[in-house]
């Protein structure tokens, strides 16, 4: 299949033209929470009112000061920033940063189509295929100190350019995987992937919120983070139209088949990946060379590390309680919406592959939604309570989705996704709520939880092939019961 590839350059111009509208045309971006689906969240529940209280999170960034460039008049501009939601002289940049955003929401959710593209391209069982998620977010978790050791030592400019070279070598290789046909040359692939898109929401979530006046932070925050969600929405639209091929096979047609006809099927379905990838990786190097020459602004490299020792963070029982409840959140979510087109086939075999993908992208945009209606509803209603309200809702959904047949569990777990998107950034804001100095290394603990959604998939692809895939499904039932459990015994 021959894909023109400017259809997949077009999300850098859109992202370009909607953000520049609403640079100039929004005085007020709504408050509230910010979400991270896979990675890094350095601010949420930002100065919002709860029942006359206001939750306050400590963001452990230093102030911006000049250009990278090195003009000398860029302090002075960044000093008139007062009420900007962009500093002028800096949209470019802002637009590129928000365009990172975007960037790596497509490689973390292209893995919910690659689960399902594998199973029939290299003949992996739901547990093999399982740890796609394991590499890709033990990357992740393996990078994060380093990471923020990096952007300490050598600037934000580099650390969003080391983490574009990684992600576009890693999206480049898959060239090369495909031709070896070997599961392990995808997941090196993957893991250099995802190596990069560490980096980059390493370095993304602080920098995006100096752009301008320090008051509207958590604006440009949440507005970056809509285009994550909408790179989220988009990647199982992509994966859907260009890398499932519409050829599906039922094992008895597979039994049926010659060595060399499987081989050939299996070959053509595991090429399916190369030119999405390449497209990816080009979009990626373009964006990348952008932001090599935009004025961008410095964030000055003062000794902010992280004060206090593990022993006196961890002492804080609200923090232990956000690691774990973090872990399993994560491990819930990467678990769901991996299998969920296994879910839609196994459930709904006549249902093509290209429209569970569309299914899945539909929950995702369920998610977004729930990103904002979660933002307005904490205005009224205290943070735990509100996440425990959530929780208790996927729990019910789970439950449906496990006992119901075809379309109403389909639809049931579809709904899940409303009910996650607040619970990332508010179990990140409660577990380093009164931290004090110990606040950015309490932040690391909460980030490098995310080690659960490497954990949790490969598990459920096991349960799935000892039981069945809506027992497996038991798992993140248990996850957001712990979620639960957690915003019960937090304090606001």
């Amino acid at each position: 299949m021959r894909v023109d590839p400017t259809v997949h350059l077009s999300p850098l111009l859109l992202s370009y033209l909607t953000v520049r509208l609403i640079c100039e045309s929004y005085q007020v971006i709504g408050r509230g929470a910010t979400d991270n689906v896979e990675g890094i969240v350095f601010a949420a529940l930002l100065q919002q009112n709860t029942h006359g209280r206001e939750v306050r999170m400590a963001m452990t960034m230093p102030p911006a000061t000049q250009a990278e460039a090195g003009s000398a008049g860029n302090s002075a501009t960044m000093h008139r920033s007062n009420g900007r939601f962009v500093t002028p002289g800096f949209r470019a940049g802002f637009v590129l940063v928000t365009s990172v955003f975007f960037a790596w929401a497509l490689a973390n959710n292209l893995n919910d189509i690659l689960i399902r593209q594998f199973q029939k391209a290299l003949a992996l069982s739901r547990a093999e295929a399982g740890f796609i998620q394991f590499v890709f977010y033990l990357a992740y978790f393996l990078w994060a100190l380093p990471a923020g050791l990096l952007l300490r030592r050598f600037g934000y400019r580099m650390g969003l350019l080391l983490g574009l070279a990684l992600y576009a070598t890693g999206a480049l290789l898959f060239y090369p995987a495909a031709e070896l046909h070997r599961y392990g040359a995808f997941l090196f692939a993957l893991f250099v992937l995802a190596s990069g898109a560490a980096f980059l929401e390493t370095a993304a979530n602080p920098f995006i919120a100096r752009f301008g006046d320090p008051a509207r932070a958590s604006q440009r925050l949440t507005l970056a983070q809509a285009f994550n969600g909408l790179g989220a929405v988009v990647a199982p639209i992509v994966g859907g139209l260009f890398i499932f091929s519409g050829v599906e096979h039922s094992a008895q047609d597979i039994a049926g088949m010659s060595t060399t006809q499987l081989q050939s099927y299996r070959l053509s379905e595991a090429a399916m990946v190369q030119v999405p990838y390449l497209c990816l990786a080009l979009f990626v190097v373009l964006l990348g060379l952008c932001l090599a020459w935009v004025r961008l602004p410095t964030i000055s490299r003062r000794n902010d590390a992280a004060s206090g020792s593990l022993g006196s963070v961890l002492r804080h029982r609200q923090l232990r309680g956000a690691v774990l409840a973090q872990f399993f959140y994560v491990g819930a979510q990467v678990g769901i919406w991996s299998y969920f087109v296994d879910f839609v086939k196994h459930l709904a075999p006549q249902t093509p592959e290209k429209t569970a993908a569309f299914l899945l992208s539909a929950s995702l945009l369920l998610f977004m939604v729930g990103r904002f209606a979660g933002a307005a509803l904490m205005q009224r209603i205290r943070p735990t309570r509100l996440l425990g309200t959530f929780a208790a809702a996927n729990v019910v959904l789970v439950l449906l989705a496990m006992t119901l047949p075809g379309s109403a569990a389909i639809g049931a777990l579809a709904l899940t996704s409303f009910f996650m998107s607040i619970m990332f950034p508010t179990i990140f804001a409660l577990g380093i709520r009164d931290l004090g100095e110990g606040t950015a290394l309490g932040s690391s603990l909460i980030i490098m939880a995310i080690i659960g959604g490497a954990v949790f998939p490969p598990l459920m692809g096991l349960l799935s092939e000892l039981f069945e895939l809506q027992a497996a499904m038991a798992l993140p039932l248990l996850c957001f019961t712990a979620v639960g459990l957690y915003a019960l015994n937090a304090e606001d």
